[in-house]
This record gives C-alpha cells, sequence and structure tokens, in this order.
C-alpha cells in the first residue's frame, strides 16, 4: 500500500490494527510531509523493528518522469506516467509572492466541455488518492524545497486534468493530507478544488472539510451553457447558484468563490453577456476571473481580443463584481489553462453520455 494514499485517520487505523500506537502514524507523515522523507530505514525516531515492518507493508512511490517542460516564463509542465500506460500532467506556476501547482484528478475527462483540450481526449479513469499526493511531493522534491522551512509551493489548484468532484473519494482524503498539519499544513484558502457544477457533491464538499472552490462557469445563461459546459443539462444554473450560496453561507466574510469564464470571440463575451453574468452573481460574494481561451488543434474556438476582455470586465466591476483577467502562463508548452492533455490509454469516447459520472 502507497502511503500517499491515506490521510492521518486512515494511517492512524493501519497503525492500530499493526498493534502500534496512534501516534506513530503522525510521526510517520511528518516523515514524508514535514521533511520529504521517503526512506522508512531513515525514520529514525521509529523503532529498527517498526520500520523493518513498514518496509515489508508499505510503499512510498511517485509517478515516473516522462518529460519536463519549462516555458520561457518560468512554468514547468511534468508528464507522469502511471500504472497501466497512463500519463498525467502537472503544471508548477511560480508568480512574485507565491508559487501554485496545479494537479490532476483523473487520466483525461468526461464532462466534455467543448472549450477544453483535456475533455477532447475522452476519459480513462480515476486517479487515486495517492496518485493525487505523489503529484505534490515529487514536484516539491524536485523543486529543491526542504518541505518544511523553505516551501516551493504556497498554493495547490485541482483545475489539471479531470474534473475533481466526480473523483470524490480520493480526492477528499488528498484535501485532507494537503490542509492537516502533520501533512502539507496548508491554510484551507490555499487549497482550491475547481468544479464544473456537480451539485450534490459541492454540498457534500461544504460539509466533510473547508477548502476554496472555484466553479467553471463560462456562460450567464442555461443555452449557451449547455452547449459549452454539458453538465449543466444535468445541473442547470439555477441549481448551481444555488449549491453556491449555500457552499458559502454561514462563513466568514473573507470566502468568495472564484467563477472561471473562458472568453471566447463572439461566443460569450458580448457586453449584454456580461451585464448577465453580473446579475446572475448579483449579492453574492464572488470573484470573477476571466480566461483568455488558449487554443488547441482542431478547434473552433477563437480567443476574445484584448478589447473584448477589457470590456466585459470593465461592466462586471462597474457593477461591483470583483473580477480579474488570468494571464496566460505556459501556453508556449501547452501548460495553460485548459491545454492539458497527458496520455489517455482506452478512452471512453462517449462521455457524458456513457461514462458513470457522478455516485452518491
Amino acid at each position: 500500500m502507497n502511503l500517499f494514499g491515506l490521510d492521518r485517520a486512515q494511517l492512524r487505523a493501519a497503525f492500530e490494527a499493526m498493534g502500534e500506537k496512534p501516534f506513530r502514524a503522525d510521526q510517520v507523515m511528518q516523515w514524508i510531509y514535514r521533511r520529504g522523507q521517503d526512506r522508512f530505514d531513515a525514520m529514525s525516531n521509529l523503532s529498527k523493528d517498526l520500520r523493518t515492518r513498514l518496509a515489508r507493508q508499505f510503499e512510498i512511490r511517485t509517478p515516473e518522469l516522462v518529460t519536463e517542460q519549462v516555458s520561457v516564463d518560468g512554468t514547468r509542465k511534468w508528464v507522469l506516467r502511471l500504472d497501466g500506460g497512463n500519463a498525467i500532467e502537472t503544471v508548477y506556476i511560480p508568480e512574485a509572492g507565491r508559487a501554485t501547482l496545479c494537479i490532476s484528478s483523473q487520466v483525461g475527462c468526461a464532462m466534455d466541455c467543448s472549450f477544453c483540450s483535456t475533455a477532447q481526449q475522452g476519459f480513462n479513469r480515476n486517479l487515486t488518492t495517492a496518485e493525487i499526493i505523489a503529484q505534490v511531493w515529487f514536484a516539491a522534491r524536485t523543486l529543491g524545497g526542504d518541505f518544511q522551512n523553505e516551501r516551493v509551493i504556497s498554493n495547490i489548484v485541482f483545475m489539471g486534468m479531470g474534473e475533481p468532484l466526480a473523483n470524490y473519494n480520493a480526492v477528499l482524503p488528498a484535501i485532507r493530507i494537503l490542509l492537516d498539519d502533520f501533512g502539507f499544513g496548508l491554510s484551507k484558502r490555499r487549497v482550491t478544488v475547481s468544479t464544473s457544477g456537480l451539485v450534490p457533491f459541492m454540498d457534500r464538499l461544504r460539509q466533510d472539510v473547508d477548502t476554496a472552490l472555484a466553479v467553471s462557469l463560462h456562460a450567464p445563461d442555461d443555452a449557451l451553457r449547455n452547449e459549452l459546459v454539458p453538465i449543466n443539462r444535468k445541473y442547470p444554473l439555477a441549481e448551481l447558484i444555488d449549491a453556491c450560496r449555500r457552499y458559502t453561507a454561514g462563513k466568514d466574510r473573507k470566502t468568495h468563490i472564484v467563477y472561471e469564464y473562458v472568453m471566447l470571440d463572439g461566443i460569450n463575451d458580448r457586453p449584454e453577456q456580461a451585464r448577465k453574468l453580473a446579475k446572475l452573481l448579483a449579492g453574492m460574494p464572488a470573484k470573477v476571473n476571466l480566461i483568455p481561451f488558449n487554443p488547441f488543434p482542431a478547434t473552433r474556438y477563437r480567443r476574445s481580443t484584448p478589447e473584448a476582455i477589457q470590456a466585459f470586465a470593465q461592466i462586471l466591476r462597474d457593477r461591483h463584481i470583483l473580477t480579474t483577467t488570468r494571464k496566460t502562463r505556459g501556453d508556449d508548452i501547452d501548460a495553460a489553462c485548459g491545454q492539458l492533455v497527458g496520455r489517455v490509454q482506452s478512452r471512453q469516447r462517449n462521455r457524458l453520455g456513457g461514462v458513470p459520472v457522478v455516485s452518491l
């Protein structure tokens, strides 16, 4: 069993089953996540006998690096090989005062969003918790941080390949490890889960763990969102917005949802659509993140002009909607938003038409 796959409660249970005190599990977590250690024989505050038994029963295994690419803007993209011949992509985005790691949660994606290159690759399988967490550990080790005093990763976003909430049972323990003081120890505002709008799992996430949420909106009405984000046919905007209100209800006033909105020339970037979006989000703790479309082969979409993006943003700001325009990073290495493809074996091309996406 790969220890990257166990949160603290699960690891303590495993240690108790071995006849060990639960605090020994805490010590092992600190070695792995606070000191970056992947060798049991180096865990010096454990008995030699325990270290031997751990090595027999468990492993601490990262994915195999296939390729690394570095953009002119400093963005790094790693292609990581998984069991079964699949590969995923993980992206590191350094900025002044922060550094974000964009991690994958599935091999491919079944959501079939028409403007996203990942979705056009089809869907193979969910990642395990171990495969999710191993991306973070691999990146931290590769970038040279010491995991404790010199953190090279300040923020984690579940915005890589896949729909995180469609892989809820693996993503939830991963979030807990990221937030745990004995894990990576990140603040709840520095771990963001992005969803295309799986309403039942948004409600479960709110109940199970306190973390930031981003919603891939991309349209201000159902007719257009049905085309761009097909899951909208199952959970239309009225249901989605109600779920967003529930997610922030009772939380501190600094809590808001980030609404991702990719800017598509002549499709969703007109002034009247900006006004409809402002009306949709009026009175809610919201931040809109406008994303210039990142092209990929065979796409029918084009990026909105800078003038159209600026005008769209101004209409939102004039209506008191906090709005930013994302700076495109890593597009020269196909590491920008919507461009991640990895390598997906045995794709299920029918996606939403036949892939079991959610089950409660």
